[in-house]
């Protein structure tokens, strides 16, 4: 996940990874809030805000309550007190007496990222206390943040939590899945925060029987974030995806340049036109693939321009890896998207999308979906 904090004008959102926050295999919803806080405050520190007695409140409660289950050296934060004991500082920082809301929520959460007792300890007392929680960061955080920004002329505040759409789907251990417990149990919980709020979320609740339930829960149903079109449904070429595409590569090597420039240039680059659309294509829009196709092709050929027989190694390496582990099963439900250009259900979620066997697009409001070209291409696909 990334959480995007504060944006001082409509762009240039600052993002985090919130997967430096988070356990993926086993989130809960006190610490994405905790995690929401922390990335806010560490974007507002030049903003001068009132003192969160609250959320300092619940931090003294949180180190109690880990600091029981620790032996040796405690956990302690600056400016931060326990039952009247004084603390000394663990870490550093500008001022050793001042607290830092930042700091002290990363010391928990570091601590508690790589120790599921930890964990377990910090979420069962924080978790009947969620809607107080959600209360102290929206009075001692977000609202005065906005009331801030707003009196210097700037729009607001958005925070975009990203990467919750990597969370395992692992079931938690009364049995509800990982992705449905957070987004649709605790959605009300994630829906409070009195600031602009964009969560990404894994495209499998799209195919859940939750996804009704889910819908209830945020004030506009989610929007999915397709591939980038690189053919039509028919087979036809899309060039205007193919054309993102190409623009996306160049600008990486040539910023100062426009489109135009940049197209001129490729020669610079890879061997000629047609080598490059040859890894747009192959990719299937993909942006995550394109650059690790493109990154595994520049370490292999060593030199510029990037030559075609290097990308068709680094392909037929890639299809090999993925082949290796697919069933007759699963070669079966490709030729059916093949077909039909649909998936169904959770399953089909499970083992076609989630796995990138399949990518979806969508061409006038309408999904559809089509085998990953590097599997397309496969002999087991070849009528």
């Amino acid at each position: 996940m990334s959480v995007y904090s504060v944006t001082f004008s409509p762009s240039s959102p600052n993002p985090f990874e919130s997967s430096e926050d988070l356990e993926m295999a086993d989130v809960d919803i006190s610490e994405v809030l905790l995690a929401i806080a922390r990335q806010v405050s560490q974007s507002l520190q030049d903003i001068s805000l009132v003192e969160p007695r609250r959320l300092k409140e619940f931090l003294a409660g949180a180190l109690e309550v880990l600091n029981s289950e620790v032996t040796g050296i405690k956990l302690k934060i600056p400016g931060l007190k326990l039952l009247g004991d004084s603390l000394g500082d663990v870490g550093m920082t500008s001022d050793k007496d001042k607290f830092s809301l930042y700091f002290g929520i990363g010391e928990i959460t570091t601590r508690t990222k790589s120790d599921a007792r930890l964990r377990e300890r910090l979420n069962r007392y924080l978790g009947p206390q969620k809607n107080q929680l959600v209360d102290a960061i929206n009075q001692e955080l977000l609202e005065p943040a906005i009331a801030s920004l707003k009196a210097i002329g700037k729009n607001g505040l958005v925070v975009i939590v990203d990467n919750l759409d990597r969370l395992d789907s692992r079931p938690k251990d009364w049995g509800r899945p990982q992705p449905e417990y957070l987004f649709v149990d605790q959605g009300d919980c994630l829906n409070r925060l009195n600031c602009h709020v964009v969560y990404t979320m894994p495209l499998g609740l799209k195919f859940s029987k939750e996804y009704g339930n889910l819908t209830q829960r945020f004030t506009d149903e989610p929007k999915v974030l397709p591939m980038v079109s690189v053919k039509h449904p028919d087979g036809e070429i899309c060039e205007k995806g193919m054309q993102q595409l190409r623009q996306m590569l160049l600008v990486r090597a040539f910023p100062n340049l426009n489109e135009s420039e940049r197209i001129e240039k490729i020669p610079e680059l890879f061997e000629n036109a047609e080598t490059l659309d040859r890894l747009c294509a192959i990719s299937g829009g993909h942006v995550r693939d394109i650059l690790s196709i493109l990154n595994a092709w520049i370490r292999k050929n060593k030199q510029l321009p990037l030559l075609r027989e290097t990308l068709e190694a680094v392909i037929r390496s890639r299809r090999n890896e993925m082949v290796m582990v697919m069933s007759d099963a699963d070669w079966e439900l490709l030729r059916q998207v093949r077909q039909r250009k649909k998936v169904s259900g959770i399953d089909g979620y499970e083992k076609l999308i989630n796995s990138r066997l399949v990518f979806e697009y969508r061409q006038n409001q309408e999904s559809w979906f089509d085998i990953n070209p590097l599997l397309a291409e496969a002999k087991e696909m070849q009528d």
